[in-house]
C-alpha cells in the first residue's frame, strides 16, 4: 500500500470511470457470493446502494455491506488502499494521484456528474459582501474534506480569475454542520457538494442565503467523481465486478426516470441509518448520463490541470490507464 493520508490531502487523484454502456449481458456468478464492503456518505446515496435497495444484485453473487461513513473521497481511498473496504468513491482529482502514487486502482463507474440540475454550490449569507469568485480571496470556505472535489473546484475557480489557488482558506466541516457554521458566521462561505443536495436543499429552504458560484460554472458538465475498485479484486471476481457496474448504472438510469420513487428509497435509507429521511425531498439525482457513460473529457480535463499545476508528471497517466474494462485481469 502506497497511499497515505498526507498524499491524499496534498494531491487529490483523478479517477476515470467506466461506462456501463455496451457491457455484455449480465454475467451470472458461478462462485460463492462476493461481499463488497463500502463507506456511505451522510445525507446521500450512491448508485450501487440504490441498486442494492432495488434488488438488482439478487442472484448475481453480490452482497453489499455498509461498514460506516466516509468523511470524503480521500478517506474512502485510504480505506480502500488499506483493505478495510472493497470499493472507494472519490472526486476525479482525488483518484488520479492515488493511482499515480502507485495504488493499483481502477475507476469502475462515475458515481455522480455535474450539470445544470446537479451541481455543487458555494453559499453565503444574504447580507454578505461576497458577490463573485474574485471576492472569495482571503475568505474562509467550509468543505467536507481537503484534497477532493470542492477543494479542486475552488482552486480552479481562483485560477480562472487570475488568483493563486490558495488565495482562500478551506476548513473541513461535516455535512450536517454546514448550515450551522455558515449562519453562525464561523465561515464566510459554505461549499455544499453535489452529493450533499439534501443539506443544500434544507439550507436554501430555511432562507437568508444565496449562491455565489457553482462547480458547473467552473468546470462545465463533467463527471464529478468515480467509484473505484482494486485491480486485484476485479481479477479475482470478474463476473461480480461486471455485474456490480452494470447494475449500478441501471439503478442510476432508474432514478432519473423515476425521481419521486428514488427519493422515497433515499428517505427509507436515511431513516434506516438514523438520519433525517425528510431531507430526501431535496435530492436532485446523480447527474449521470444514460448508462453512466463517460467521455474522455471527464478524465482528460483533470489530467491536464494536475499536469499544469505540477501535481502530476506530464504524460504519466491517461484515461486508458485507469478505466475499467470488462474481462481485463492484468495487474500493474
Amino acid at each position: 500500500m502506497t497511499i497515505t493520508r498526507r498524499s491524499l490531502l496534498l494531491r487529490a487523484p483523478l479517477a476515470a470511470g467506466i461506462i456501463a454502456a455496451g457491457l455484455p449481458s449480465i454475467a451470472r456468478s458461478q462462485a460463492a457470493s462476493v461481499k463488497i464492503r463500502y463507506l456511505a456518505s451522510r445525507g446521500g446515496i450512491s448508485p450501487h446502494e440504490l441498486a442494492g435497495e432495488l434488488g438488482y444484485f439478487k442472484g448475481l453473487g453480490i452482497e453489499l455491506e455498509n461498514v460506516g461513513y466516509s468523511g470524503g473521497g480521500p478517506e474512502s481511498l485510504f480505506a480502500l488502499a488499506s483493505g478495510n473496504v472493497d470499493l472507494g468513491s472519490a472526486a476525479t482529482p482525488a483518484v488520479i494521484n492515488s493511482i499515480a502514487g502507485g495504488n493499483d486502482f481502477v475507476a469502475a463507474y462515475p458515481s455522480n456528474g455535474i450539470n445544470k440540475d446537479v451541481k455543487s454550490v458555494f453559499y453565503v449569507l444574504e447580507d454578505s459582501p461576497i458577490k463573485s469568485i474574485a471576492d472569495i480571496a482571503g475568505k474562509t470556505i467550509s468543505v467536507n474534506t481537503l484534497g477532493a472535489h470542492l477543494d479542486y473546484t475552488v482552486r480552479e475557480a481562483l485560477h480562472g480569475v487570475g488568483l493563486p489557488p490558495d488565495a482562500a482558506k478551506l476548513v473541513v466541516v461535516p455535512g450536517p454542520q454546514l448550515e450551522q457554521t455558515l449562519r453562525s458566521r464561523q465561515v464566510d462561505i459554505a461549499g455544499l457538494g453535489y452529493w450533499q443536495a439534501t443539506f443544500a436543499g434544507q439550507l436554501v429552504a430555511n432562507g437568508g442565503v444565496r449562491g455565489v458560484f457553482n462547480d458547473t460554472d467552473v468546470l462545465g458538465e463533467i463527471a464529478g467523481g468515480f467509484v473505484v475498485l482494486r485491480r486485484d479484486f476485479i481479477a479475482a471476481n470478474p463476473d461480480a465486478a461486471r455485474n456490480f457496474v452494470e447494475q449500478s448504472a441501471r439503478a442510476a438510469d432508474w432514478s432519473r426516470q423515476n425521481p419521486d420513487e428514488a427519493r422515497k428509497v433515499l428517505a427509507d435509507v436515511l431513516n434506516k441509518r438514523g438520519e433525517n429521511g425528510e431531507l430526501a425531498r431535496y435530492w436532485t439525482g446523480f447527474g449521470l448520463r444514460e448508462k453512466a457513460a463517460v467521455t474522455d473529457r471527464d478524465v482528460d480535463f483533470w489530467v491536464s490541470i494536475l499536469e499544469r499545476d505540477g501535481r502530476l508528471p506530464k504524460g504519466k497517466l491517461k484515461a486508458a490507464d485507469i478505466l475499467y474494462r470488462p474481462g481485463e485481469t492484468k495487474t500493474n
